[in-house]
């Protein structure tokens, strides 16, 4: 075969691995794993069955590989926000570059808002295979849980800890909850204005 056949015929085969897991993302986002269906990915990717068993073996590993792309995506942009932070940084200056990936997903909508909703769901109900990304949730934890030990030297780690997961899960459950819809709709600065304070106020808590 020439080189240029082969060539394209390798265009062609990412692109439609690329429309499956676009295809996937989109409706893992609306229903979660249980809810997606093979006949609804491959219709929606202009896609045969015969290319999801070719690019990813089945539709368990399409989802996996899918919800894990979606893991590392809002982790890495998670991790860069918090690394901007230095030893000075306060707690409201914490929570917006914790929450930053979901407010920026809410503005630019599309495929950003759709890997928020699924890492939600998943963040809610743990997939398989979980555990290959362990590293990365615990490096966001441990940045953050630097700056609030930095501004709240009288709780101990643990309860630090337990702070960072409290806010963790109500990102997660704004993002698939009615009001994530009213937050999409309102203007970037608003949203921001609105959440950073609540999300602060989950990290400071009251004694």
């Amino acid at each position: 075969m020439r080189p240029e056949k082969t060539d394209l015929r390798r265009e062609a085969g990412q692109r439609t691995r690329d429309d499956l897991l676009a295809a996937a993302l989109e409706l893992l986002a609306q229903r979660g794993q249980e809810g997606v269906t093979l006949r609804e990915i491959t219709q929606n990717a202009g896609a045969n069955v015969a290319a999801v068993s070719y690019h990813f073996g089945s539709l368990k590993a399409l989802c996996e590989v899918t919800i894990e792309h979606a893991l590392e995506r809002y982790l890495d942009a998670q991790i860069r926000e918090l690394d901007a932070l230095d030893g000075t940084a306060t707690l409201s200056e914490l929570a917006e570059a914790f929450a930053r990936p979901m407010m920026s997903a809410l503005a630019a909508g599309g495929r950003d808002l759709a890997v928020i909703r699924t890492v939600a769901r998943v963040g809610i109900d743990p997939p398989e295979g979980w555990e290959r990304l362990a590293e990365k949730f615990e490096q966001a934890r441990r940045k953050a849980v630097r700056v609030l030990a930095a501004n709240l030297p009288e709780a101990d780690e643990r309860e630090l800890v337990f702070r960072v997961r409290c806010a963790a899960g109500m990102l997660n459950w704004l993002a698939l909850a009615p009001i994530g819809a009213e937050l999409a709709a309102e203007p970037a600065d608003r949203v921001e204005r609105m959440l950073v304070p609540v999300v602060a106020g989950s990290f400071r808590g009251a004694r």
